[in-house]
């Protein structure tokens, strides 16, 4: 069934909005009892300040001034100490979040029914807002704040660390730099502006000592007698010294004027050795305090006068429990409870450790049964040994009975065979033989623990299985997720481009794992722009070449295996292979390779970054990059791709990726001395080598397989190391010790790859490889046995059309690798051109749905949208390598907020120039005063004009591509 995202994304809103009203009423419940506490005051605060900006954003808008109306009585709540909460007072703020719970099932109901927000007016006049005008009546309006306010938040941290750190570090190295360049230009006027700059900062942080020091600086840089350079160097030591002092929380020692003598160190009471303030929410919840409309910290202060409100006639609320005429509301079968997909990556994590840990168990109980086999053994041996220790004695004691019995110390009255006669080493014998009585009743012992511990393990893996599975399908969503967006932009580019096109969708409901359809989506996406710009023909020629007039674009997905398996087909007119050999020619290649280039190695090359056969840049392709991303993407989880083509009959791209990222079956093998594990799901058949079964060929060796001659692969051959390679001891035999070879599946190819010994199938938790070095090619990460041990996953797709190439390499000079390569030089050399690459805008936001809402609004206009859920991410994001041309930052997040997230960037040497648009609910002007002091491109306040905001976003990532 088609659905409407933008519904998706309002309904989930919706959800959102419950859980801050559950926060609100968690908060409400017996505040009368016990003075409220600042954290939870911020907790309400910003519980109520979310529903107002959210709602106003998704055009909830009811919902959006009720909540503002809230959050005004919060703020007097906070600030006013004079305000005694009555039980009357926390039975009308229950009643409101009543009130706010009804709205949103209003708008609930109205969503399902697919209309505009219709809340009913007479409910509104008669319930809801007299609840909200006895609040009124009853606080009165918010005052008006002080500038200070914005920097003193309530938990005691200050912001003047963080700016002094991030904000005057940069421009103070920026001085830095001039005077370390030999030639100083322009190092008067530097000197100059920057005075200027930290004294606005001064002016806006309310820094006496600081201001000062700043003009200090301007009054003598403007005497043009005065030695620049030395004037330079002073001002940067003071200045160096002011931060101390300043990071320091000690305001009053800072200089203020470079006319005295600098400070000395030790003046300070106390120097900090590491200096880590903390950049999360504690700047977000300063300003919650304020907006429009003000008040002060929340430690106690005279009450601040309150124009006192006229005397409304109102009665007694109670809490709003059920509506007298309840809106009517689809039922919902199946309970959901909402879970942030960090928290089940991180049982996923868990899990893996678990998996590892079993691993660990099993090989430690298989040590034990070894030791206790051993130990009966030994036992045996022991046993044999005193057994014939006393046939021994038995027989030197005869010799000694008989010379006893004719000697004096015969016992008077009996014979030697009435009474036997027991010397020492008799005895000794006979302890030794209880003892081992005694060791084989406790190896029985043993034997029976260990199978208990046996049962134990057997019943932990069956349970750990069950888990997995259960948490798989946690992880799980359906491909409709994505397919379900390309329904209306191939709606859109049909009406734009006068293509026609029927869309069919099989397998919608395949399941597949969160993580892997995430990385899914813009290589869907741009198979689906390729198969509509360069596959699809205009009607016109379509109907020349005896077609229908509509072009079908289909995408199917099944689960095979471990594996899925998605294919996206188009009936267009194919790829011309001689347009890609044309197109490589013009770009450089060398003409006799492409001539010997086989078509799969061709087409191998519109994957390639910068390769296009487009004459045009269109909005749509024609920029050589979408092709990369499918690969790049798709590496990324394991996964693969294979291209058919037939001219005039259409192009069939065929993805396949794993069933599951987090853990995998893998088949534990040595070659010429190097552990590998190799993925189950690609071996068909594991067998013993027969001599007489290898036919050598010229320049390598296949084997006769089933009727098929498979090509035999020699890793030794192919994988070298410089350090010497001794066969891997196990605690545990191999499975099979002999020389063999596994057959693995590459459809339509066959290889047997030659192995010395084989352990047998086993669950292994695959972990990404860390560190600067990365990976040989064919190898996609490793996992880690239960004794420890770190064995690499081999990538068969990747390392046999390695090998394969390499070996054509050596008979031929056509092979994908080498003009593969020197298509990469070439592109390298050429310079971009305008327009060739889309436009990458990052949104930070730490509520999922509106960033999904917003990314919706930028991908319809055409850019590509990143995401990061605060401004501590998007930092990670950008300092790890992701490359953007603009970024639209909320305010109010956790860790760090987006006036943290703004003073980190513009602090980043690289990152300075980077344009940010701020979007957020408040619309104070301090606040926008705030965020273009910290460098801000734009200001918008939610609800947005989405045209006026498109306009300055377009305007921002030009003036970015300009620079």
């Amino acid at each position: 069934m088609k659905q409407d995202r933008e519904l998706e994304i309002r309904r989930q809103f919706l959800d959102e909005a419950q859980e801050y009203l559950d926060t609100l009423d968690a908060t409400i419940l017996g505040v009368s009892n016990h003075p409220i506490e600042a954290s939870k005051a911020n907790a309400a605060l910003r519980a109520a300040h979310s529903i107002k900006g959210g709602a106003g954003m998704m055009g909830f808008q009811v919902l959006s001034e009720l909540a503002h109306r809230l959050e005004d009585s919060w703020k007097v709540l906070k600030i006013d100490k004079s305000v005694t909460v009555t039980p009357r007072l926390e039975n009308l703020l229950l009643a409101a979040v009543g009130c706010l719970r009804q709205v949103v099932e209003f708008d609930r109901d109205s969503l399902q029914r697919h209309q505009a927000s219709c809340v009913d007016a007479n409910w509104l006049s008669v319930e809801a807002y007299p609840v909200f005008d006895a609040l009124h009546s009853e606080l009165g309006d918010p005052q008006e704040e002080n500038a200070a306010s914005v920097l003193s938040p309530e938990d005691g941290q200050d912001i003047v660390p963080l700016l002094f750190e991030t904000e005057v570090e940069g421009c103070l190295q920026r001085l830095e730099a001039v005077l370390a360049t030999p030639e100083q230009p322009c190092l008067r006027e530097e000197v100059s502006i920057l005075a200027q700059e930290l004294g606005g900062l001064g002016e806006m942080l309310q820094l006496t000592n600081f201001i000062q020091l700043c003009q200090s600086v301007s009054h003598q840089i403007e005497d043009e007698s005065a030695d620049t350079i030395e004037l330079a160097e002073s001002a940067l030591k003071f200045w160096r010294t002011a931060q101390m002092f300043a990071i320091a929380g000690q305001y009053d020692q800072i200089p203020m004027s470079i006319d005295g003598s600098v400070p000395e160190l030790t003046d300070f009471a106390e120097t900090p050795s590491v200096l880590e303030p903390s950049m999360g929410d504690w700047f977000t919840e300063a300003l919650d305090s304020i907006d429009e409309e003000g008040y002060t910290d929340f430690q106690p202060i005279p009450a601040p006068a309150r124009s006192a409100p006229p005397e409304a006639q109102v009665t007694d609320f109670k809490v709003l429990e059920a509506e007298p005429d309840p809106v009517p509301v689809a039922e919902n079968d199946d309970a959901t409870v909402r879970v942030p997909v960090r928290q089940l990556n991180q049982l996923n994590d868990l899990f893996g450790e678990l998996t590892i840990d079993r691993n660990g168990l099993d090989l430690y109980l298989k040590r034990m049964r070894t030791l206790s086999r051993t130990l009966h053994e030994r036992v045996q041996v022991l046993d044999q040994v005193n057994s014939k220790l006393r046939t021994a004695y038995d027989r030197v004691t005869l010799v000694g009975q008989r010379a006893l019995t004719d000697g004096s110390n015969r016992r008077a009255g009996f014979d030697a065979l009435e009474l036997d006669r027991y010397g020492d080493l008799h005895l000794l014998s006979q302890q030794v033989m209880e003892t081992i009585v005694q060791l084989q009743e406790v190896t029985e012992d043993i034997d029976l623990s260990l199978d208990d511990t046996d049962q134990a393990a057997r019943n932990l893996n069956k349970t750990a299985k069950q888990m997995q599975s259960g948490l798989s399908q946690l992880r799980m969503r359906p491909i409709s997720d994505i397919l379900n967006r390309f329904p209306r932009a191939l709606r859109e580019w049909s009406l734009q481009y006068g293509k026609q096109i029927r869309f069919d969708m099989g397998g919608s409901g395949t399941l597949i794992d969160r993580n892997i359809l995430e990385t899914l989506s813009d290589p869907l996406m741009h198979l689906l722009r390729n198969a509509f710009d360069h596959g699809i023909e205009s009607p016109n020629v379509r109907e020349s070449r005896g077609k229908s007039p509509e072009g079908i674009i289909e995408i199917r997905a099944a689960n095979e295996g471990n594996r899925t398996v998605i294919t996206v087909r188009d009936d267009g007119e194919g790829i011309p292979i001689d347009k890609i050999r044309d197109r490589a020619e013009q770009m450089g290649l060398d003409p006799v390779l492409l001539d010997a280039a086989r078509d799969e190695e061709l087409l191998s090359l519109i994957f390639e970054p910068g390769f296009s056969t487009s004459s045009q840049v269109t909005a749509l392709s024609g920029r050589g990059v979408g092709m990369d991303v499918v690969r790049s993407n798709l590496k990324q989880i394991r996964g693969e791709i294979s291209v058919h083509t037939e001219a005039g009959v259409g192009t069939t791209f065929t993805l396949s990726v794993p069933f599951t990222l987090s853990t995998v079956k893998v088949l534990l093998v040595e070659s010429a001395g190097i552990l590998l594990a190799f993925p189950t799901d690609v071996v068909s058949e594991l067998f013993l080598l027969q001599p007489h079964q290898v036919i050598q060929t010229p320049g390598s060796e296949v084997l006769n397989w089933q009727d098929h001659m498979v090509q035999l692969v020699r890793l030794q051959k192919w994988l070298r190391f410089n350090c010497p390679r001794i066969p891997h001891g196990f605690e545990t035999p191999p499975t099979i010790a002999s020389q063999s070879v596994i057959i693995l599946d590459q459809n339509p190819q066959w290889f047997g790859i030659h192995i010395d010994r084989c352990w047998g199938e086993q669950e292994a938790t695959i972990r990404k490889v860390e560190g600067n070095l990365s990976l040989p090619t064919g190898f996609s990460g490793c996992t880690i046995l239960g004794d420890g041990r770190v064995v690499p996953l081999v990538n068969v797709a990747e390392l046999l059309r390695w090998i394969t190439s390499c070996e054509r390499s050596e008979a031929q000079p056509s092979t994908e690798n080498a003009f593969r390569d020197q298509l990469r030089a070439n592109l390298t050399q050429r310079p971009e051109l305008p327009g060739s690459s889309t436009p990458t805008v990052l949104v930070v936001d730490d509520s999922i749905n509106v960033r999904r809402f917003l990314a919706l609004t930028l991908e319809r206009s055409g850019y590509r949208v990143e995401q990061a859920k605060d401004g501590q991410d998007a930092i990670e994001r950008l300092e790890a390598g992701l490359s953007v041309q603009a970024v639209i930052c909320d305010i109010e997040m956790p860790r760090l907020d987006g006036y943290g997230f703004l003073a980190k960037l513009r602090s980043d040497g690289q990152l300075s120039q980077l344009p940010v648009m701020m979007l957020t609910s408040r619309s104070g002007e301090k606040h926008r005063k705030l965020a273009e002091n910290l460098g801000a491109s734009a200001y918008f306040s939610k609800p947005y004009n989405e045209q006026v905001l498109l306009r300055t976003l377009e305007s921002m990532v030009q003036s970015t591509v300009t620079v």
